[in-house]
């Protein structure tokens, strides 16, 4: 009796046992109908975001290098005497700092000296020259306490000869004269003729008042103007003629007028002179060594010397696609990435030509003019200049450094969807699609408008309904989640 019930028992675990397996199995072994139902993907669901309604601005991000406002290339020409110019001293280097008066480099025994002007000098000034170009000298020599007096502003007369000379004097050299020893023999040969002229004036009167004497009275005479008394014309009762002895006085009289009026010509035109080639001017001082290129006793071969002068500015090159977005006038900001610091600056101008890479690693086309130059050497797409809202300190210059610039506004608050939204149709319509409440999609015509931080200015059109907080379509998710995305 006992063993049957051991079996029964056995029998009862077996048939759980079983029982246990094959639901396990009908877990784990499919019909291939629901294998199939099974790897379909989950319904999609679509992405919405609520339309909003605000102010839009548009960002442009750029690389631009911090340079002086003015940077100025030194080029000397030739020599006087044809030769090839030599760089025969060199006071400074990279990086030292250049005032007015200051001797910049020696090209041949010859000084190029910095003073303070806004426009190159691109003529030789000589005494006697006229014009704003020698106004600009005048100012400047004044600056550093040589007067010009009694000259006018704008002309080069004794005055400003005076100060030219003590600019060179200061800077350790003689002022070239008007043309040379030809100059100075000029005036030689003028001082030479007024001498001559009034010898001949002293042999005239000597002989008209001898032949006066000879009359015995000479009293008819008027030694200071030639005349005579009488209506005869006769000195004396020999019948002797004076009047070719008074036009022999009158004439040489006329002669030292002439001779004198030459002098004082000759003496005007010769003097120092400023020529083009030894001063430079700069905008605003200090100013400092950007570049020296040149090395002592190497013959001169393009600049010798690049020198930076003004309050800083930031040079960026714009590409094409994005020159059009970008007016003079924008609002920027800078951010040094050396030191994290940020400033505020505006666009003061963008160039109407593209600026291309050399070969030689420069830029061409498109540079500031003027022999100005600065921004990077890889260069391309057009010259943008930024003017900082209040000076930069020292340590920005050369930097590298990033731009944003605020590229367009919607000038107020106007409809705007993500860029995702909008989509365009077959026949080059854009719109948008709007998610109903119900689980309806409605198709709405737009025109877009302003674009920044990834969303865009929408109008409706057709009569098409559009408003704040309305939510619209901007992609579909496959993970079956429940709609209502992002806002």
């Amino acid at each position: 009796m006992r063993i049957r019930r051991r079996w029964l028992a056995l029998i009862a675990v077996g048939a759980v046992a079983l029982t246990g397996a094959g639901f396990g199995a009908s877990l784990l072994i499919k019909s291939p109908a629901q294998a199939a139902a099974d790897s379909r993907p989950p319904a999609p669901s679509v992405i919405t975001t609520p339309v909003e309604y605000r102010a839009l601005a548009s960002s442009m991000v750029l690389r631009g290098t911090v340079v002086a406002g003015q940077s100025v290339e030194i080029t000397p020409g030739g020599t006087a005497d044809g030769g090839s110019p030599t760089v025969s001293k060199l006071p400074l280097k990279a990086g030292d700092e250049v005032r007015a008066g200051r001797l910049l480099v020696e090209i041949s025994g010859r000084p190029v000296i910095a003073l303070q002007g806004t426009v190159p000098l691109y003529r030789d000034l000589k005494p006697g020259a006229q014009g704003s170009d020698v106004g600009q000298l005048q100012d400047a020599l004044q600056r550093l306490g040589h007067s010009t007096s009694p000259d006018n502003r704008g002309r080069f007369g004794e005055g400003t000869k005076s100060a030219v000379a003590k600019l060179y004097d200061a800077a350790g050299y003689e002022p070239i004269p008007v043309g040379g020893t030809e100059g100075s023999a000029a005036v030689t040969t003028a001082e030479a003729q007024v001498t001559s002229a009034e010898r001949a004036l002293d042999d005239a009167k000597d002989a008209l008042k001898s032949a006066e004497a000879g009359s015995g009275t000479g009293t008819g005479s008027n030694k200071t103007t030639g005349s005579t008394t009488g209506t005869s014309g006769k000195a004396d009762g020999s019948g002797r003629d004076l009047q070719p002895l008074r036009k022999a006085v009158n004439r040489a009289r006329e002669d030292l007028v002439t001779a004198r009026e030459g002098l004082v010509a000759a003496r005007a035109a010769a003097g120092p002179m400023v020529p083009s080639g030894e001063v430079t001017f700069l905008e605003s001082f200090p100013a400092r060594v950007q570049d020296l290129p040149a090395r002592l006793g190497a013959k001169v071969q393009g600049a010798v010397m690049t020198v930076a002068a003004g309050p800083l500015v930031v040079h960026a090159y714009v590409p094409d696609h994005q020159k059009g977005l970008i007016t003079a006038g924008r609002k920027a900001e800078l951010l040094s990435e050396a030191n994290g610091a940020t400033a505020a600056a505006s666009v003061r101008s963008i160039a109407t030509t593209r600026t291309t890479p050399r070969t030689d690693g420069g830029a061409q086309a498109g540079q500031p003019p003027g022999g100005q130059v600065g921004g990077q050497a890889d260069a391309d797409g057009y010259l943008m200049v930024l003017a900082p809202a209040r000076p930069l300190e020292a340590e920005w210059t050369g930097q590298n450094v990033r731009l944003t610039v605020l590229a367009a506004t919607t000038g107020g608050k106007v409809l705007v969807v993500p860029v995702t939204a909008v989509s365009a149709g077959a026949d080059g319509s854009t719109a948008v699609t709007v998610l109903e409440d119900d689980g309806r999609q409605r198709r709405v015509r737009v025109k877009p408008g302003t674009t920044g931080d990834g969303h865009v200015e929408v109008t409706p059109l057709d009569g098409g309904a559009l408003r704040e907080g309305v939510r619209v379509v901007t992609g579909v998710r496959a993970d079956g989640a429940a709609q209502g995305g992002t806002g």
